[in-house]
C-alpha cells in the first residue's frame, strides 16, 4: 500500500515519530497493517553498524533487503533509519515503484545542537546513544531531503525539538491523509508510482530465453563435434547426445561450418517463433531437443 522513510540527523525524535505515525494509521483503520523496519528489529549496534563504512554499507543492505520483501499492497511499511544518503532514499524509492504503491518521506528537522544533547541524554540515562566521534561523522554527512526530488516527495517535515512532538500531530494527520486516503481520479492527489521496465523483475522466459537457448544449442554442437571426433572415419548413423536426447541420424560427418550455420538458422527460427505468441522452449533440455530434431530434419534431407 505504501512505504514510508523517515529520515534526520542522529537523535533527532526518528524513532518517536515513526511510533506516532503507526499508532495515528491504526486509528485511522483497526484493520491496516503497519510494520516498523529499523535497527533494533536486528539486533544491531548503532556504533557498530556506524562504526566504518563497509559496517554502515552492510546495515542499509539489511534494511533494504527486508523493505524489499515486505512491501506490498496491502501494508504500510516505514523505515526508521537516519536514511541520510539521498542514493539510499533513491533505491528506496525504486522499491516503492517496483511495487507499485505509494510513497512520502516524513523529515524530522532539529538542528545539530539538540540533536547532540539529546545524544548526550539518553547517555546520562544509560540508553543507547552514539559515540561522539561517529555522532559528528553522522552529521557531516547527513544529505537534506529536498521535496524537487522524486524520491524526497512528497515530503512532510517535522520540528520535534521546536514544537514537541505531540504539536507535530497536524503533519503526521496528513501523512495519514496521504498514505490512506482514496484515490481521486480526476485530480490524482494522491499519487501511486508506477512500476517500469527499470524497476520490474523481468521473467525468466523472457529476459533468459535468448541465452539459455544460445547456451543449449552451443551445448549439442560440442556434443556432436565431439562424437565426430571419436569415431575416427567410421559410420556416424545414430549419435546419442545424451540421456533424454534423441539420436542423431546422420549417414556423413557435418563439417563445423555447416553446424554454425544450422545452429544459426534455429535460433534465428525460433526467436521468430516466440515473437509470433508461440511459447519459447520452456527449459535448456526442452531447446536441446527442438534443436537435435531440427537437425535431424535438416541433416535427412541433405
Amino acid at each position: 500500500m505504501a512505504l514510508v522513510v523517515i529520515c534526520g540527523q542522529p537523535c533527532s525524535g526518528k524513532s518517536t515519530a515513526a511510533l506516532c505515525l503507526a499508532e495515528a494509521l491504526k486509528e485511522s483503520d483497526s484493520k491496516l497493517t503497519t510494520r516498523i523496519i529499523d535497527e533494533t528489529s536486528f539486533h544491531l549496534n548503532r556504533n557498530q553498524s556506524y562504526a566504518n563504512m563497509p559496517a554502515e554499507k552492510n546495515l542499509r543492505g539489511v534494511l533494504r533487503s527486508e523493505v524489499d520483501r515486505s512491501v506490498s499492497r496491502d501494508s504500510i511499511v516505514i523505515v526508521d533509519s537516519l536514511n541520510s544518503i539521498k542514493g539510499y532514499r533513491y533505491e528506496l524509492w525504486c522499491l516503492a515503484r517496483a511495487a507499485g504503491i505509494r510513497y512520502c518521506v516524513l523529515f524530522c528537522d532539529v538542528e545539530e545542537s539538540p540533536c547532540r544533547n539529546w545524544n548526550q541524554q539518553r547517555r546520562d540515562k544509560e540508553e543507547a546513544s552514539y559515540e561522539d566521534a561517529i555522532f559528528e561523522d553522522l552529521v557531516r554527512r547527513f544529505e537534506r531531503p529536498d521535496r524537487r526530488n522524486r524520491w524526497d516527495s512528497p515530503l512532510f517535515e517535522l520540528y520535534p525539538y521546536r514544537d514537541g512532538i505531540q504539536k507535530c500531530s497536524s503533519v503526521i494527520v496528513d501523512a495519514v491523509s496521504h498514505l490512506t486516503k482514496t484515490l481521486n481520479s480526476k485530480t490524482r492527489d494522491v499519487k501511486i508510482l508506477q512500476p517500469t521496465i527499470a524497476t520490474q523483475t523481468a521473467r525468466f522466459s523472457e529476459a533468459n530465453s535468448l541465452y539459455e537457448l544460445d547456451k543449449a544449442t552451443q551445448e549439442v554442437m560440442s556434443s556432436i563435434v565431439e562424437a565426430q571426433s571419436q569415431a575416427l572415419g567410421g559410420p556416424l548413423n545414430g549419435i546419442t547426445l545424451g540421456q533424454d536426447l534423441p539420436t542423431l541420424n546422420s549417414s556423413r560427418p557435418v563439417g563445423l561450418p555447416e553446424l554454425r550455420r544450422l545452429r544459426r538458422t534455429f535460433i534465428k527460427l525460433t526467436s521468430q517463433t516466440s515473437l509470433s505468441g508461440r511459447p519459447p522452449p520452456s527449459d535448456s533440455e526442452s531447446a536441446k531437443r527442438m534443436f537435435v530434431d531440427y537437425l535431424n530434419r535438416e541433416l535427412g534431407t541433405a
